[in-house]
């Protein structure tokens, strides 16, 4: 199943209880990614940002089923500063903070090695080749299989990229961004602190690497397919005629519009992080919807 369970809720707003049901249900269905951070979620009052790794790590330990799951999670955006609620006090991409995050998440999770480590958010204050090299450290150590980078800029994950291949490096080979099947109007701000869209030129760029994966989140947009009203920067005439073509093709598959977007997505090798808080909206995400090549040239037509 090429979806990552997004996990931000485990362990604060989703009970470990029900945390651990959709951990189980969704391997039970063939899901094998887990996607989390250092910092989840940090900005709810009472939260530390330990708890979304820590409730995993109780699970796997629970389930004794490391080595048929992909861990991926993230340093470089949990406060500095205790009890911070912004990325204001980001704790940054310093070798320091990775070798000192990398611990924890470790510990956390209760493994020696997680599957693939991202760089969570830039930061610019730090030399890119300061950061590049304690990656490339820690993959080497054996603590990371993989690294990516989440919400940078083409032209520094290009950069980074191409310091690590100078060194003869661990390279970033995931890149993950905000993305969906709609998209929100040109050059509008996203509410939301800290998220990257895709750009045309980032698919572009991924498309034109052979080792580079896009992993994206808000591929469902926190439910606004269906359950929520859509936000504002997505009122668009594109929005309009885009999901005029999703309901044609959830009607003649007998989908819903979830299940046809997720598999979009898929149809284009991108991994979709899906963030879920019930059975049964697991339940819908893990029916394996298929698109023919006229399904994908109708849903790519619209502007």
């Amino acid at each position: 199943m090429r979806i990552a369970l997004g996990t931000i809720p485990f362990g604060t707003t989703v009970d470990e209880a029900t945390s651990f049901a959709i951990l189980d249900r969704f391997v039970e269905a063939g899901g094998t990614m887990l996607d989390t951070a250092n910092n989840y979620p940090f900005w709810l009052e009472g939260a530390t940002g330990d708890e979304s790794e820590a409730t995993i790590g109780r699970w796997l330990a629970s389930r004794r089923n490391r080595d048929s799951v992909v861990i991926s999670t993230k340093c470089g955006a949990r406060p500095a500063v205790p009890g911070a609620r912004t990325l204001d006090a980001a704790e940054g991409l310093s070798a320091g903070v990775i070798r000192a995050a990398i611990e924890g998440s470790l510990r956390r999770l209760g493994t020696d090695h997680v599957d693939v480590y991202w760089a969570h958010v830039d930061d610019r204050s730090t030399p890119l080749e300061e950061t590049v090299a304690a990656f490339d450290e820690l993959v080497l150590a054996g603590k990371a299989k993989e690294v990516g980078a989440s919400n940078h800029a083409v032209w520094r994950l290009e950069r980074a990229r191409s310091l690590a291949a100078a060194r003869g490096g661990a390279r970033y080979r995931h890149v993950q961004l905000r993305h969906s099947y709609l998209r929100p109007r040109p050059w509008v701000r996203v509410p939301e602190g800290g998220h990257t869209q895709v750009s045309d030129e980032m698919l572009d760029y991924v498309r034109s690497e052979g080792d580079l994966t896009l992993w994206v989140y808000s591929s469902l947009l926190a439910g606004a397919y269906t359950a929520k009203p859509m936000p504002e920067y997505y009122d668009h005439p594109g929005t309009t005629r885009r999901l005029a073509v999703l309901d044609e093709v959830a009607g003649e598959l007998g989908a819903t519009r979830n299940q046809v977007v997720l598999a979009w997505l898929r149809a284009q090798d991108i991994i979709p992080i899906v963030g879920v808080s019930s059975m049964a909206q697991l339940e819908e995400i893990i029916v394996d919807v298929k698109l023919d090549d006229e399904h994908i040239a109708r849903l790519d037509a619209p502007a």
